[in-house]
């Protein structure tokens, strides 16, 4: 009955996490790419390979169903899984569609067409690639209508949680809200666009002020799998053993796996 739960590096396990907390009978396969992370500045070509690559190794691990807990994954690479990757009896989903119903709040699977909401201008950080992707845009566009959205691309950020310079990661979070602001003055709400960026939340709302209200992925993941799970629970795959797969160096990655979450994560070569 595992899920399976992918990220490019160590952001994911923010989604992990949440979805032990929301699903704790769930056994969970995390697979992290450490060995090419960030994938953030990558060609969707590049990406596409390394997803599928991944993916393929939780649906090994016995995971019928894989959550993206990667941004740049979901938003260059997941539509072209879609289209003509994807193993019959299986199923890839994003991370993006909860998140945007949440802001647009829509409920889960609602359907019908685009319509006015109340948030008007948004904030997206996000990777470099994410941002060229414009798939967040493409996805808000089939649920609302009126949004201004203006993007960041959060260079470095992701380097910088990866090899635990939490300093160095601060100054450039608030050196891409300065960089935003001075395109978009008076954001309405801002979507962290990356599942590191959760561990930056506080350093986010701090410098774009308390009026604005932050999005974040990692519960509203989690929220919308266990509705989907109960929705279909065949999807949920044959594996009975939560795991922690690296294709980087174990140690290391465990070592700073447990720093993030606060309690120990051992990780086994993929």
């Amino acid at each position: 009955m595992a899920v399976g739960i992918f990220d490019s590096g160590l952001g994911g396990l923010t989604v992990l996490d949440a979805v032990a907390k929301r699903l704790p009978d769930l056994p969970l396969v995390y697979m992290g790419d450490s060995a090419h992370a960030p994938y953030g500045v990558r060609t969707p070509d590049d990406i596409y390979d390394l997803t599928t690559k991944s993916t393929q190794r939780l649906f090994d691990a016995g995971c019928d169903l894989v959550i993206l807990a990667c941004n740049t994954a979901s938003a260059a690479a997941l539509r072209r899984m879609q289209e003509g990757w994807i193993p019959e009896g299986k199923r890839v989903l994003g991370v993006f569609v909860p998140l945007i119903e949440a802001l647009t709040e829509r409920q889960w699977g609602d359907n019908s067409p685009p319509r006015e909401v109340k948030t008007k201008h948004v904030a997206l950080f996000a990777t470099p690639a994410t941002v060229s992707s414009r798939a967040f845009q493409r996805e808000l566009a089939f649920r609302a209508i009126g949004v201004d959205v203006e993007a960041q691309a959060c260079g470095g950020v992701v380097d910088a949680i990866e090899d635990g310079d939490m300093i160095l990661a601060e100054a450039l979070v608030r050196s891409h809200v300065d960089a935003l602001k001075r395109k978009m003055p008076e954001p309405d709400a801002a979507v962290l666009g990356c599942t590191h960026y959760p561990l930056m939340a506080a350093a986010f709302q701090a410098a774009l002020g308390p009026q604005v209200k932050v999005f974040s992925q990692a519960e509203l993941v989690a929220e919308s799998l266990a509705d989907y799970l109960e929705r279909r629970p065949a999807m949920t795959g044959p594996g009975t053993t939560s795991a922690f797969l690296t294709t980087g160096d174990p140690d290391r990655v465990s070592s700073r796996a447990t720093q993030f979450l606060r309690r120990q994560i051992t990780f086994e070569a993929a």
